[in-house]
């Protein structure tokens, strides 16, 4: 299913920029008509790629964010690709 989120129609609420070695992400929570979506896009070297995350599971994403963080797996390889 493709979304239509028209870049004339969005009003950016709020901007983030995390830079990684060579990749730099992008995170930007906007809305339009259709409601608040927040967009993560990471450029490497000019190639883009984008993901939406509609308003409505941004808690269930965080939730899984946090429970990878707090994982005794998370950081224990030093091999960050």
């Amino acid at each position: 299913m493709k979304e239509d989120f028209g870049r004339n129609s969005d009003h950016v609420l709020a901007s983030e920029k995390v830079v990684s070695g060579r990749k730099i992400f992008f995170l930007d929570y906007k809305e339009n008509s259709r409601g608040r979506v927040l967009k993560i896009t990471e450029d490497v070297n000019g190639r883009r790629d984008t993901i939406m995350v509609p308003d409505e599971a941004l808690d269930d994403f965080a939730d899984a964010l946090e429970r990878i963080l707090n994982s005794d797996s998370a950081g224990a390889s030093t091999d960050n690709p």
